[in-house]
């Protein structure tokens, strides 16, 4: 390995994803400021611009970390993928594109753990800031003139009015802004799509400062280590093609490399559970029990429907001629299948009478796919897939390192249907929308079900099928967790404990899952993060 002259810095940025890019920016945007940026995976790729492009890249190692879990009791001993992004954005350079904030009641709970200044009074304004909504939402929850760009899809596809109806049929009420006073209700999916194109943070948050002379950013440069002297973080080695470079940061280290990549960081640095890093031949640098715990994540079967009546689902509208007319609708108006989030429509609903909000989450994607040689593919038969699962799961597993060599993944244990209550609600999410798929508004589409199979009744064969099938919804979380706890890996500001100079922020350092989609509360934790660290600085 060849060696480079030291940098400095005054911040460095670890990540450049949903939540690292926003702190780039927002710390950059004091010309006094010297910031540094590092991305492990490229500056581009030409299928993140495009809506539908997602496909395209959930298995893509040009763009996505491609990490899989281990095998466990939960997933009948399979290995769940687990893509995460690997470019300029992170993640939401290769999500879904879906904005869901999640509940006040998320994160109020999280201020009643003791995490100061995040409950939702605090979080609106930023969320409110961070945004630019098109729709027709309420002012008093709605952000008008931020970076983000947000829209609403076209509702008036026959195939989405007739699942609002048949929602309604079963007492799920219709919701235009799910973002707004109330999550309840089912919905078209808000989505980071404009102008025909994906929002990701590379676009709205690094594309309009990329000319700042006070901000580098450094693409294909994998962090291996941070360097510390003593109890302080004083900068980060990293290796471009095979140069090793170290950077030091005169003022503080942020860490925004994800739920996967920063606890892996963090211990190859010598910060985790000293058992576990000794067994590598790591030096302890600082014990600290809570990192790599606390992994959370949405662990979600797909129901899935076969359609008799033709034309309806882009089974039959996207492929072959049909596939070169949603090309040319897409170029024409950015909709159809190309311009499309990933789960259209989407209903916050709760498992039983009585509880104070929704518990509950079931998104449908009008069709079916099937696996191919390079990532899902549109299946022939006609239909359309419900996933159903409930959003604040209790089962928790854990992420740690494998290797002392940064270029080896480390080993994902999400536990899930650990906790009882978990298997519980996943079995009545499936009744739910097995409830709305069976009711009289879609009874003119011919509706076969496919999966669970309508010889699969009783709780657990519902289980035994979604041990078998169920996939994650890619929303990993909580593995540096905020707290103030035996077990939590950073404060209230998100410094972490017992270690100067350094700060997580990102998915990471959630305490517990929000209710929904995780990207918009990333970028929210970028936003309050980078309003810390200047804070702090002042």
């Amino acid at each position: 390995m060849k060696h480079t002259d030291v940098e400095t810095y005054d911040y460095i940025v670890v990540g450049a994803g949903s939540a690292g890019a926003v702190v780039a920016n927002r710390l950059s945007a004091d010309p006094r400021n010297r910031v540094l940026l590092l991305e492990a995976g490229p500056a581009d790729n030409p299928w993140t611009h495009i809506p539908i492009g997602y496909a395209k890249l959930i298995a893509n190692p040009a763009a996505n970390w491609l990490y899989s879990a281990e095998p466990e009791a939960g997933t009948n001993g399979r290995r769940l993928a687990v893509p995460r992004g690997r470019l300029l954005g992170g993640s939401s350079a290769i999500n879904g594109q879906a904005f869901v904030r999640g509940q006040a009641q998320d994160f109020d709970s999280w201020a009643q753990m003791g995490n100061r200044g995040w409950s939702y009074s605090d979080v609106l304004p930023i969320f409110k800031k961070m945004e630019s909504y098109d729709g027709d939402g309420d002012d008093a929850f709605r952000g008008r003139d931020g970076p983000l760009r947000v829209t609403n899809p076209d509702w008036r596809d026959p195939l989405f009015l007739a699942l609002i109806e048949a929602a309604g049929q079963v007492g799920i009420r219709h919701n235009p802004d799910y973002n707004g006073a109330q999550q309840d209700g089912i919905a078209m999916s808000q989505a980071t799509i404009a102008s025909r194109r994906r929002m990701s943070t590379a676009r709205c948050y690094l594309d309009p400062v990329r000319s700042r002379r006070n901000l580098r950013i450094v693409t294909d440069a994998l962090t291996e280590v941070l360097l510390l002297d003593g109890k302080r973080c004083i900068g980060v080695r990293y290796s471009v093609a095979g140069v090793t470079r170290e950077a030091r940061a005169a003022r503080e280290i942020v860490v925004s490399a994800g739920s996967v990549n920063s606890p892996q960081l963090l211990e190859l640095s010598g910060l985790g559970q000293p058992e576990r890093l000794r067994a590598l031949g790591i030096e302890v640098r600082h014990a600290l029990p809570g990192v790599g715990e606390n992994l959370r994540d949405h662990f979600a079967p797909r129901t899935r429907w076969a359609i008799g009546r033709k034309g309806l689902t882009f089974n039959d509208r996207g492929r072959g001629l049909g596939l070169v007319g949603q090309a040319l609708r897409y170029a024409f108006s950015g909709r159809g299948l190309l311009g499309m989030v990933a789960a259209p429509i989407r209903a916050f609903v709760r498992s039983r009478e009585g509880l104070e909000s929704p518990d509950l989450l079931l998104g449908w994607v009008p069709m079916l796919t099937e696996p191919g040689p390079k990532g899902p593919r549109i299946a022939r038969q006609s239909g359309m897939t419900c996933y159903a699962h409930p959003m604040r799961p209790e089962s928790r597993g854990h992420i740690h390192i494998a290797s002392s060599d940064p270029r080896k993944p480390p080993a994902i244990n999400f536990n899930f249907l650990s906790s009882p209550v978990d298997a519980e609600l996943t079995v009545r999410a499936v009744r739910i929308a097995c409830s709305v798929m069976h009711a009289p508004a879609l009874a003119h589409m011919q509706i076969t079900e496919i999966a669970p199979g309508p010889d699969r009744r009783s709780d657990d064969e519902i289980l035994d099928w979604v041990r078998k099938a169920a996939e994650t919804t890619y929303h990993p979380v909580g593995t540096c967790k905020m707290g103030s706890d035996a077990m939590a890996v950073v404060d209230a500001r998100l410094r972490v404990h017992g270690i100067a100079g350094l700060r997580v922020a990102d998915a990471s350092t959630m305490p517990t899952l929000t209710s929904g989609n995780t990207n918009a509360p990333s970028i929210m934790i970028g936003e309050k993060a980078a309003a810390m660290v200047l804070e702090d600085a002042a």
